[in-house]
């Protein structure tokens, strides 16, 4: 993971987590990393792993038992519902960089279906240039 200097890492971490989850990386009835072990992973202090997990907590994405640690929601609705989050923010970016360089809305949509039967950006790919 890459820390981004201009955010908050804890609020970095809970979108970190997130993608986790939304990706199937940790699974739904899954037991997350301990804070530990998610520090030593991620190379930060344990404090703000144990806050960003908090807010995932909050979220509904994970629970906490009291003895045996912390699980992946098996909430199905929580999952869909934190994934399309992700999306609608990577989307909201994706708007508000294609405004700025004076795309019309056509001009967006045409360039975003061109990418998605394309399979992603092109240095994804192997034949790209």
């Amino acid at each position: 993971m890459q820390i981004d200097e201009s955010r908050p890492i804890w609020a970095q971490l809970v979108d970190e987590f997130r993608r986790r989850i939304a990706v199937g990386e940790w699974m739904p009835g899954a037991k997350v990393p301990s804070v530990r072990e998610l520090a030593l992973e991620l190379g930060v202090n344990p404090n703000t792993v144990q806050k960003a997990l908090g807010e995932v907590d909050r979220l509904g994405l994970t629970t906490t038992e009291r003895t045996a640690g912390r699980f992946v929601t098996r909430d199905e609705h929580a999952v869909a519902d934190g994934r399309a989050a992700l999306a609608a923010s990577t989307a909201d970016g994706f708007v508000a960089a294609a405004r700025g360089m004076g795309m019309t809305l056509a001009e967006a949509s045409d360039l975003l279906a061109r990418r998605w039967t394309q399979g992603g950006a092109p240095h994804d790919r192997k034949d790209a240039r």
